[in-house]
C-alpha cells in the first residue's frame, strides 16, 4: 500500500493483466483479457475500431475501474489504483491526440512533468540526443500551442517519459502523423526500453510500426483476445485479417 510519505518502487515490476473485464450496464466491452508485459519488452495490441483498445488502456491506467480481474504490477495488486496513484508508482499512458499545456514552453511541459514524478532535473541532459531526433532540442523555449502538430504529439510522448515509466501505454502514437515522422516513434520506445527499461505496450493501427517494433502482438475484438503472437504468424491468420473490415491480406500480412 502507499500511505502518507511510504511509497512502493514498482517501476521495475512486470505488469500482468488477468482477465480484466468491464461492463456499462449491459454493455460488454471487454471480457477475460489476459498477458504480460516484462520490463524492456514491447507488446502491440491490435483490433479494429471498438474492440476496447483505449478502454484496455484507460483500466489500467486507472481513469476507469474494471468489472471485473485484476491489474497487477509484480506481485502487488493495482487493480483500482487511481490514476495519480499508479502514475507515481510509474504507470503511464500518452494519448491519441495532443496532451501538453498550451501557454507553456516545451521546456516548461517537460519540467512539470520531471517535478510530478519529483524525477532528476538531469533527465533533460540525459535525453538530449532523443530530443533532438524527435526535432525538439530547438523548439525548447517555444510554446507548445505553437507547434506543429507532429511535434505536440513528440512533446507528450516525452511527458510522459520524463516521469520515468515502469509501464509506458501508448495509445496510438502514430496516429495524425506524416509517414515521414513515424520512424521518431522508432527512436522513443527503443529510448525508453533500453535506457529506463520500461515495459511498453502499443495500441496502433500502423501495421508496419507495429511489425517494426513488436515482437509479440495481441490482437483484440469485439472485447475479446482473438490471437497472440508473433506479428507474422498472428497477421497471417484469416480471422485476423477478417476482424479488419476493409483490409485487405496484403495490408496485414504483407
Amino acid at each position: 500500500m502507499i500511505g502518507g510519505r511510504k511509497r512502493i518502487d514498482l517501476r521495475h515490476a512486470q505488469l500482468h493483466v488477468e482477465r480484466l473485464s468491464k461492463r456499462f450496464g449491459g454493455l460488454r466491452v471487454l471480457e477475460d483479457i489476459s498477458f504480460r508485459v516484462a520490463p524492456g519488452e514491447v507488446l502491440g495490441v491490435i483490433g479494429p475500431n471498438g474492440a476496447g483498445k483505449t478502454t484496455l488502456i484507460n483500466m489500467i491506467s486507472g481513469r476507469i475501474a474494471p468489472t471485473g480481474g485484476h491489474v497487477f504490477l509484480g506481485n502487488v495488486d493495482a487493480t483500482g489504483w487511481p490514476t495519480h496513484k499508479l502514475s507515481r508508482c510509474g504507470v503511464v499512458r500518452s494519448f491519441q491526440q495532443t496532451n501538453t499545456f498550451q501557454g507553456q514552453t516545451v521546456r516548461e511541459n517537460l519540467l512539470r512533468a520531471i517535478r510530478f514524478s519529483q524525477g532528476s532535473l538531469n533527465f533533460l541532459a540525459n535525453v538530449a540526443d532523443l530530443l533532438d531526433s524527435l526535432g525538439l532540442a530547438m523548439r525548447m523555449e517555444e510554446r507548445s500551442d505553437k507547434l506543429a502538430y507532429g511535434l505536440q504529439k513528440m512533446l507528450g510522448l516525452m511527458m510522459a517519459y520524463a516521469t520515468n515509466p515502469g509501464v509506458l501505454l501508448l495509445d496510438e502514437p502514430a496516429a495524425g502523423l506524416e509517414r515521414s515522422e513515424r520512424p521518431r516513434i522508432d527512436e522513443f520506445v527503443a529510448h525508453a526500453r533500453r535506457h529506463a527499461g520500461s515495459a511498453v505496450l502499443i495500441v496502433e493501427h500502423d501495421m508496419e510500426l507495429v511489425r517494426r517494433l513488436c515482437p509479440r502482438i495481441l490482437v483484440m475484438d469485439g472485447g475479446h483476445v482473438l490471437a497472440e503472437g508473433a506479428p507474422a504468424e498472428v497477421l497471417a491468420r484469416t480471422d485476423v485479417i477478417e476482424a479488419y473490415l476493409g483490409a485487405g491480406k496484403e495490408d496485414l500480412a504483407a
